[in-house]
């Protein structure tokens, strides 16, 4: 169990996407070294008001402590109160462009300790596709790059962890997906470290190759205040699966993890209102009766 490698590895990942990133914006992504009082620390990398990107986070960190999280313990009881150890990388980028998807990716890796006992360790992550306005060709190739992340470990992740994200990216307050979906896991221990960190590191290696076809689709397309509008709109959704619902937030907020690194997830402009529908064959209509529906995009 190669933890440095591991560690090596995220912040390299981290280095690489953000470079990228900002040679497609043209902004500079800020750079927060922090600290945990109670162990550990990360980078935060942020943009905020950039050409492309009207917020982007993507952040690292490695932190440690004393008892587990209840988030982190849910599915594993028999783990709870035992020291542990986190590392990660997680991402989401909320573009200006209302035609230019949200995105979020995330891969990580927990190791269990206490004394007398075998270390436990399992990795996580994922990534997943939020449009404002759907586009069929975006979605199929968003799932097939997943896919081709999947498909040199076995032909049997790729459908179990496109239907674990379509299970776990839902608003279940509201019987309506997040977005279109891609792929999601959690506790990854088989067959072996060596195979479980390798699958990972794809997941990671092909976020690029995922999202940045779609940005170079949509990002010139003309918008007008009515798709910026529908964007703040369904950009609420996005806040209430953080706030309500995502593991990686709760267990953050419940190891006392940095706040402001944590909610870096948020958009920056938001709407609610009443009971809002759309009008029947609006593209905004358009996004729930053929996109925000489980689907084999393949």
């Amino acid at each position: 169990m190669d933890t440095a490698a591991v560690k090596t590895y995220l912040t390299g990942l981290q280095d690489r996407i953000v470079n990228k990133l900002s040679g497609l914006d043209g902004g500079t992504f800020i750079r927060d070294a922090w600290d945990r009082p109670q162990g550990g620390g990360g980078i935060t990398r942020l943009i905020e008001g950039g050409k492309l990107f009207e917020r982007g986070g993507v952040g690292f960190s490695h932190v440690f402590g004393d008892n587990l999280p209840p988030s982190a313990s849910a599915v594993r009881p028999e783990l709870a109160g035992r020291s542990f150890q986190a590392m990660g990388v997680s991402l989401v980028l909320h573009p200006r462009n209302p035609y230019v998807p949200t995105v979020h990716m995330n891969v990580r890796c927990f190791i269990a300790e206490k004394p007398g006992a075998d270390p436990v360790w399992w990795f996580g992550g994922g990534m997943d596709l939020t449009p404002y306005y759907g586009f069929a060709d975006d979605a199929a190739h968003f799932h097939r790059t997943c896919r081709d992340a999947l498909a040199p470990f076995g032909a049997e992740y790729h459908p179990k962890f496109k239907q674990w994200c379509d299970r776990y990216f839902f608003l279940k307050h509201r019987n309506e997906p997040r977005g279109v979906g891609g792929i999601f896991f959690d506790d990854l221990d088989e067959p072996d470290f060596d195979h479980c960190f390798a699958l990972m590191r794809s997941v990671g290696d092909h976020f690029l190759p995922a999202y940045l076809p779609v940005i170079e689709r949509r990002r010139d397309l003309p918008y007008g205040e009515r798709e910026r509008d529908f964007q703040a709109y369904r950009r609420g959704r996005y806040v209430e699966f953080n706030l309500v619902f995502d593991r990686g937030t709760l267990f953050g907020l419940q190891s006392g993890g940095r706040t402001e690194s944590i909610l870096m997830s948020l958009p920056p402009v938001v709407n609610w209102r009443y009971n809002w529908q759309p009008e029947a064959g609006t593209p905004e209509a358009s996004l729930y009766t053929d996109f925000l529906v489980a689907k084999d995009w393949l």
